[in-house]
């Protein structure tokens, strides 16, 4: 039998659970009334966050990868990344999802998609983040500990 490898415990893949909201909030959009919020202002918010969650999610990936660690939380992780992104945030993929989960639902017109956000991320921070919370400080000790209290969660 192979020894069991020690990974975080996440309770599901963090993309899937974002595109699990997306998913409930488009069926929301399908069986409930909608309002609108004007077409300028929507779309001019919603370029700008597809934006930012982008530059954030693509400067997330490098900073992995110049760490030379996996990204997916499936993976053991064989490096503490603080630099990049982390220097702002802790979680700047979750960030970056957070982003554009808002950006496409305003690109859509579709205000009920944002309804399910808060339970995403409250989702995201008891199925995934504690449990990588505590993996890390597992496997990094006090450097984690230091990380964790200079940096900020989300923002």
């Amino acid at each position: 039998m192979p020894p069991e490898r020690d990974l975080p415990g996440v309770i599901a893949p963090p993309p899937l659970i974002f595109l699990a909201g997306l998913g409930i909030g488009f069926a929301l959009e399908g069986l409930l009334p909608g309002g609108s919020l004007p077409s300028i202002a929507r779309w001019a918010l919603g370029a700008l966050l597809a934006a930012l969650a982008l530059a954030v999610l693509g400067w997330w990936v490098s900073s992995f990868r110049a760490a030379q660690t996996p990204l997916p939380p499936y993976e053991p992780t064989t490096a503490l990344v603080t630099g990049g992104p982390y220097r702002l945030t802790r979680n700047p993929g979750y960030l970056g999802f957070a982003l554009l989960y808002a950006a496409i639902a305003l690109l859509a017109d579709a205000p009920w998609v944002l309804l399910p956000l808060p339970l995403v991320l409250a989702v995201i921070q008891q199925g995934v983040i504690v449990r990588e919370e505590r993996y890390l400080e597992r496997l990094f000790g006090a450097d984690y500990r230091d990380f964790k209290a200079r940096t900020r969660r989300w923002v």
